[in-house]
């Protein structure tokens, strides 16, 4: 399956004021409801679907911490952190194979009390849409969920624990989590994207 690439570069100050806004939530709270997407299984071509935690999770930083992948150490101490990891991502062979009622059904938890839109990808040339969310605070991040849909794929990835945005990175790849790169930089916050899609 083609692995999403999303590099975002955005103010360090922009970061802050976004956290710096929230207050604190469960950890039960930053866990979204994927079950709805199930039916999309049969439509698609591929299909991954990562359910993790508890006991599971543990299990599965062991598997990686044995990987000979030189951020194999930051990934485990960060899957160790996490009270889960829940993926599900489709990829179509044919465009229309889901509805926009299925991605604001995610959406709609997305704007409960507590998450908070910190980026938002949309290119107008190919259909492709990237969104991320956080819940929590600066010092104390609790989710992190990611929507992105194409016309011919859709992805959500729901992290629910403590973390690590500066190595957020490093998680990028394993167990069905698309690469991601969030670069803080110091050019300008941009929220469209209508041109190509950078690698």
């Amino acid at each position: 399956m083609k692995v999403r690439i999303l590099k975002i570069t955005t103010l360090a100050a922009a970061w802050c004021l976004a956290f710096g806004a929230l207050p604190a939530f469960s950890q039960d709270a930053a866990r979204l409801r994927l079950s709805g997407l199930e039916k999309l299984s049969s439509k698609a071509s591929e299909v991954v679907d990562v359910n993790l935690d508890g006991a599971m999770l543990k299990l599965a930083s062991k598997f990686v911490n044995n990987n000979e992948d030189g951020d194999d150490a930051e990934v485990a101490e960060m899957i160790q952190k996490l009270k889960g990891i829940y993926v599900k991502s489709f990829e179509f062979e044919k465009e229309g194979e889901y509805t926009d009622a299925d991605v604001e059904a995610i959406r709609a938890q997305l704007r409960s009390p507590g998450w908070s839109k910190i980026i938002n990808v949309r290119s107008k040339h190919d259909g492709d849409n990237a969104e991320i969310y956080l819940m929590g605070t600066e010092s104390n991040v609790q989710g992190l969920a990611i929507l992105a849909a194409d016309p011919k794929e859709l992805t959500v990835v729901n992290l629910v624990g403590p973390i690590d945005i500066d190595k957020l990175s490093h998680l990028s790849g394993h167990m069905g989590v698309p690469n991601l790169t969030i670069e803080r930089g110091n050019g300008a916050q941009s929220k469209e994207k209508s041109g190509d899609k950078k690698p």
